[in-house]
C-alpha cells in the first residue's frame, strides 16, 4: 500500500487534474501555486468552484427548465417550446418565468460542489489503482470511473431540491417559493418525497457526467486537429475561448441525449404521485420520454460550456497547481519496445 504522499505523486503523473489552460482559454502568467496537488484545500477549492459554476449556470437557464419541465409532463397544453414560453407568460407573467429558481440554486450548486470536488478526489485515489499504467486507454477508464463516482453522491445531495424544483415548476397552486414546497412534500410523503426519483436521477446524471467530462476533453482535441485552420499555439486567447465553448457545447449535446429519456422520468416521477417508472414508461411510451429534447439541447449545451469556463476561472484566481499532460512511464515504453 502506498503513502498518502506517493498517492499524490501518482495522481499528478497518471490523472491530472482538467488543464484547461493548456488549451490557452484561461492561461494566466505563470505564479505558484496556492496548495499542493492532492491536498484538502485543493479538493475545497475544487468543490467551490463547481458549487459556483453548476449553481450559476442552472439558474441562469431556469425559464428553459421551466418550459422544458412543463412540455415533459403535459404534451397536450405545452405543444411546443415557443407556445410553452406563450402560455406560461399569459398564465404566470414574466415573473413565472422564474419559478423554482431557489431549489435549482441550492440543488445544483450542491451537486456541482460533489461532482467536481469528488471527482478530483476520485482522480487521486483511483490512480492507485493502475500503478505505472498510463495509456490512453487506462486513463480514460478511470476519468469515467472517477466522475460516475462523483455523480453518485453529488445526486443524493440534488434529489431534494430537485423533487421541490420540479413540483414548483409543474403544479400549479402546489407551492410557489422553496419554503413552501419542503413542507408540504415531507407532510405528504416524508423523506421518500425528496428521494423517489433519485434512481431515474442516477440513471439521467451519470451517463450524462461521464459523457461530460470525457468527450470535453476529445472534443478539444479533434477541433484543434480538424476545424481549427491553424495551430493552437497561433490562436489568440479570444479565439481559444470560444474553441472551449464550442467543445463545451458539443459534449453537452451529447449528454443531454444520453440523458433525457431519464429526464423526462425524474419530471415525470415527482409530478405523478405513487406512480413508478415502470407505469410512466407504459403510459407515454418510447417517444413520450424524447419529448422537450430539443429545449434541453439547447439548455444542457448551453450550461456545460458555460460550466467548464466557470470551473476554470475558479482555478485560475485561486492559483491552483495543474500538472502536465502525464507521459507514458518508462517502464511501459520498454515493454512495448520489446513486443
Amino acid at each position: 500500500m502506498r503513502s498518502s504522499q506517493e498517492i499524490v505523486q501518482a495522481g499528478r503523473q497518471v490523472f491530472p487534474a482538467p488543464d484547461f489552460s493548456s488549451n490557452g482559454a484561461m492561461a494566466a502568467a505563470v505564479v505558484e501555486d496556492s496548495c499542493a496537488f492532492g491536498s484538502t484545500k485543493y479538493f475545497l477549492l475544487c468543490g467551490l468552484g463547481g458549487f459556483l459554476s453548476c449553481g450559476i449556470t442552472h439558474t441562469m437557464v431556469t425559464p428553459l427548465d421551466l418550459v422544458k419541465c412543463r412540455l415533459q409532463v403535459d404534451q397536450a397544453k405545452y405543444k411546443n417550446v415557443v407556445h410553452g414560453f406563450k402560455i406560461t407568460m399569459k398564465e404566470d407573467g414574466f415573473k413565472g418565468l422564474a419559478k423554482g429558481w431557489a431549489p435549482t440554486f441550492l440543488g445544483y450548486a450542491a451537486q456541482g460542489m460533489c461532482k467536481f470536488g469528488l471527482y478530483e478526489v476520485f482522480k487521486v485515489h483511483y490512480s492507485e489503482m493502475i500503478g505505472e499504467e498510463n495509456s490512453y486507454v487506462y486513463r480514460t477508464a478511470l476519468y469515467l470511473a472517477a466522475s460516475a463516482s462523483a455523480e453518485f453522491f453529488a445526486d443524493v445531495a440534488l434529489s431534494p431540491m430537485e423533487a421541490a424544483k420540479v413540483r414548483i415548476q409543474t403544479q400549479p397552486g402546489f407551492a410557489n417559493t422553496l419554503r413552501e414546497a419542503i413542507p408540504k412534500i415531507h407532510q405528504s410523503e416524508g423523506l421518500n418525497g425528496f428521494y423517489k426519483s433519485l434512481v431515474p436521477l442516477w440513471m439521467r446524471q451519470i451517463p450524462y457526467t461521464m459523457m461530460k467530462f470525457a468527450c470535453f476533453e476529445k472534443t478539444i482535441e479533434l477541433l484543434y486537429k480538424y476545424v481549427v485552420p491553424k495551430p493552437r499555439a497561433e490562436c489568440t486567447k479570444g479565439e481559444q475561448l470560444i474553441v472551449t465553448f464550442g467543445a463545451g457545447y458539443i459534449a453537452g449535446v451529447f449528454c443531454a441525449i444520453v440523458s433525457h429519456p431519464a429526464d423526462t422520468l425524474v419530471s415525470k416521477l415527482n409530478q405523478a404521485k405513487g406512480a413508478s417508472a415502470g407505469d410512466i414508461v407504459k403510459k407515454i411510451g418510447f417517444m413520450g420520454l424524447w419529448q422537450g429534447l430539443g429545449p434541453r439541447i439547447v439548455m444542457v449545451g448551453t450550461l456545460t460550456a458555460a460550466q467548464w469556463f466557470i470551473y476554470d476561472a475558479v482555478k485560475v484566481f485561486f492559483r491552483l497547481p495543474r500538472p502536465p499532460p502525464p507521459e507514458m512511464p518508462e517502464s511501459l515504453k520498454k515493454k512495448l519496445a520489446l513486443q
